[in-house]
């Protein structure tokens, strides 16, 4: 499939997404839009009548749509519509510009190494015997500390910091804010006072790995805290020290994993899940948003609730909650005639 930027004739995308027309050839469509958000020059998709009627809804160009179904707006009938509709984005898309070479302004240590065909942008700052390899792009503001190495192809978004000791495989994605590499919370009580336990270890995180905004990513107290390839980490999430994430693995936003938790590959943990500390989760499990697990999970599977139990014996559980003070009260009366 061609790449092609907006603006589009809806001919065009007819015969670019090789879908059939059902509508003006040379009606403009200026970009995409969401069924249900009004936008007259934009185009939206629909898997389902029911997406469709709710696109039809607010002012629209027009509609894509799956074989069978039809639109009372001008429509493009494609094989899937929600993946022709990510081929739109993708054309759509407007990354961030970086410059060739080196900024004026950016700080690089005598002792680093920035390799032919990587970018540093303004005001940017590479430690002390790190390396940024080839096609890395660290943008303006980015801060990669001490020690560090930048694989091939990897983004440093702006006010993204890599503290010190942090290794990136290739094609990783580092957005704004995010923080890898910053000490692991650790003390010790010594009867008096919490005394700080040095934190002397790293991070390394495997290939095509992305973090989102604002996420804390902290260095292992020693060793290394891992992420595995392919693992994709969103907002503000916290992942504590020595923690050990496997490849594929998914985390929405506000996670927040203790330290030395190991979670295996291909889980999805929803938003705002919470672990103890040193538990393990093994592979191919799914944990349903807000769960806490206080203990290891042996099983794959989905799971939910706090503690985090089965799906099935969670939900059961979780519909009988409204149900307490009645159930509570019918017991008292029932202890009450017990007792007559």
């Amino acid at each position: 499939m061609a790449q092609s930027n907006p603006p589009w004739t809806l001919g065009q995308l007819a015969e670019l997404l090789q879908g059939e027309l059902h509508g003006p050839a040379d009606l403009l469509i200026k970009g995409v839009t969401s069924a249900g958000i009004a936008d007259p020059d934009g185009i939206a998709f629909a898997e389902t009548d029911e997406y469709r009627e709710k696109a039809e809804q607010v002012p629209i160009a027009a509609l894509l749509v799956g074989p069978g179904m039809s639109a009372t707006v001008p429509y493009i009938v494609v094989a899937a519509p929600r993946h022709a509709f990510f081929a739109l984005l993708n054309w759509c898309d407007r990354p961030l510009k970086a410059g060739a070479g080196v900024h004026p302004t950016a700080q690089i240590a005598e002792s680093a190494t920035v390799e032919p065909g990587a970018s540093v942008g303004a005001f940017a700052v590479v430690g002390e015997d790190s390396v940024v390899e080839a096609g890395a792009v660290i943008h303006a503001h980015g801060f990669v500390g001490d020690r560090c190495r930048i694989g091939s192809d990897s983004v440093i978004y702006p006010r993204a910091v890599l503290v010190q000791d942090v290794t990136l495989g290739a094609r990783c994605i580092i957005h704004p804010g995010a923080v890898i590499g910053a000490e692991g919370f650790g003390f010790v009580w010594d009867g008096k006072r919490r005394i700080k336990i040095p934190q002397v270890g790293g991070v390394t995180l495997g290939d095509d790995v992305e973090i989102g905004a604002n996420t804390c990513i902290d260095r292992a107290t020693a060793g290394q805290t891992r992420i595995g390839s392919g693992s994709k980490i969103d907002n503000l999430c916290q992942i504590g020290h020595n923690c050990e994430i496997g490849e594929h693995t998914v985390l929405a936003g506000a996670c927040g994993i203790s330290g030395s938790v190991k979670i295996g590959s291909r889980c999805v943990l929803g938003g705002g899940v919470g672990t103890n500390d040193h538990i393990s989760i093994c592979d191919d499990v799914t944990l349903g948003g807000r769960s806490g697990v206080d203990r290891d999970i042996t099983e794959p599977g989905a799971y939910f609730g706090t503690p985090a139990r089965p799906i099935g014996e969670a939900m059961r559980a979780f519909v009988l909650i409204p149900k307490l003070p009645e159930i509570w009260s019918r017991v008292r009366k029932l202890e009450k005639k017990v007792g007559e």
